[in-house]
């Protein structure tokens, strides 16, 4: 088996275009061309990834056309296509550089969305050379999927500037970012109405990251701000638009999760198959053993099953504007179905391995680990399945008006 990542858009071409083939061409020649490295910081080894995503000209997806990222078919918009076809690229190739490029989208997009211009000449440069890395920075030790209750403040002072307090935990790229967005409640009356985004820089007064680990490693940690004073040129949007901002970048990102998980589960599927074929058992090759290519076949099968909801929804979601919808119940179930099923493809590839699977530092036990969080952030699979349901019931409710005239 090449160890080059499966990203032939042929059995997709009903929702691709030659710009697409053009931008696979491009991932697959970063994949042949991109050299790991061994580090003993996490730190060091994201900074080293994002440099050669941007000197590859990947990071450019991140950005939209009109703020010099990648020409697509809408330039004032990243294109969910080539975003989910990069993380596929990523995933199969390291969960590091997958989770590094995932941040340096969720870290510049609230930029690009809900940024003035001011802020956009001064952050955007900076995430396609490399020299900027980015963290968002909305979940709370008591805050996650409802984002509506988080609890840090953002409170205005007499000359405009806002002070911040309280705590966000699991942030990507704690420690190591150069930026963080950050949502606070400037009118907690309001709820989730008086949510607010913000550029928190490290060097700001009362920062406080605390790392911890997980068991898929990468920097991670909590940040705590004690009356962060952020000045007023250092909102996004305005105030109350904090909520609209997060749901927006999460609803575009979520997609590219799936993307990863596709990803994952391929290089399972590869390494699979080769361990099957090669691995001598009981007179042949373990793939003429039919437990074992049921295995496979089941495996083939689903992962060719996630990749057509997953494309269908990212070309639904690039299409948005023609059609008149988000798709996201498009989205929900691709990212459900694909993060699902790349668990149940990963956990094969290590039951065939056998032994081999769970001795650390094998793929197969460095992807059992790296998928599992994927069912878990920007929207887990329990909360895409109540996305699902409720678009059910809105579309029954609307075949419903329709029929009763």
């Amino acid at each position: 088996m090449s160890g080059q990542p499966y990203l032939s858009t042929a059995d997709l071409a009903m929702f691709f275009d030659t710009h697409h083939d053009g931008i696979t061409d491009d991932l697959l020649n970063f994949a042949a061309h991109w050299s790991p490295r061994e580090y003993s910081d996490d730190w060091l080894a994201t900074r080293d990834a994002v440099k050669q995503l941007s000197a590859n000209k990947v990071s450019d997806l991140c950005i939209p056309e009109r703020y010099h990222g990648r020409p697509v078919n809408n330039p004032v918009d990243i294109d969910a296509r080539a975003i989910t076809l990069a993380r596929e690229c990523m995933g199969y190739l390291d969960g590091l550089l997958d989770c590094a490029f995932a941040m340096q989208g969720l870290g510049s997009y609230p930029i690009s969305l809900a940024g003035n211009e001011d802020q956009k000449s001064r952050y955007l440069p900076g995430f396609i050379s490399g020299e900027r890395i980015g963290a968002f920075a909305l979940t709370e030790p008591k805050a996650g999927s409802d984002v509506g209750s988080l609890k840090m403040k953002a409170k205005q002072d007499k000359n405009g500037d806002y002070l911040l307090t309280g705590q966000k935990t699991y942030i990507s790229n704690a420690g190591v970012a150069s930026q963080y967005i950050v949502f606070a409640n400037a009118n907690p009356r309001k709820k989730s109405r008086g949510i607010t985004a913000f550029i928190v820089e490290p060097n700001d007064n009362g920062v406080k990251i605390d790392p911890f680990e997980v068991m898929a490693p990468h920097p991670i940690g909590t940040l705590t701000l004690r009356k962060t004073r952020v000045p007023a040129t250092r909102r996004l949007g305005e105030e109350g638009e904090g909520f609209k901002i997060a749901m927006q970048t999460l609803n575009t990102f979520r997609l590219s999760v799936a993307g990863a998980a596709l990803g994952m589960a391929r290089r399972a599927l590869d390494e699979a198959t080769k361990h099957a074929m090669e691995r001598e058992q009981f007179g042949g090759p373990l793939f003429e053993q039919q437990q074992i290519a049921a295995m496979l076949a089941d495996s083939a099968t689903e992962l060719d099953a996630a990749r057509l909801l997953v494309y269908r929804a990212a070309y639904l979601r690039d299409m948005r504007d023609i059609f008149g919808s988000d798709a996201a119940k498009e989205v929900a179930m691709a990212k459900l179905y694909a993060t699902e099923s790349a668990s149940k493809i990963i956990d094969r590839c290590v039951q065939i391995h056998g032994g081999l699977g769970v001795k650390k530092g094998s793929v197969p036990e460095r992807l059992y680990r790296e998928v599992r969080a994927l069912r878990i952030y920007e929207g887990a699979s329990e909360i895409q399945r109540v996305v699902i349901a409720r678009q059910m019931q809105k579309d029954y409710e609307f075949v419903k008006s329709l029929e009763e005239g």
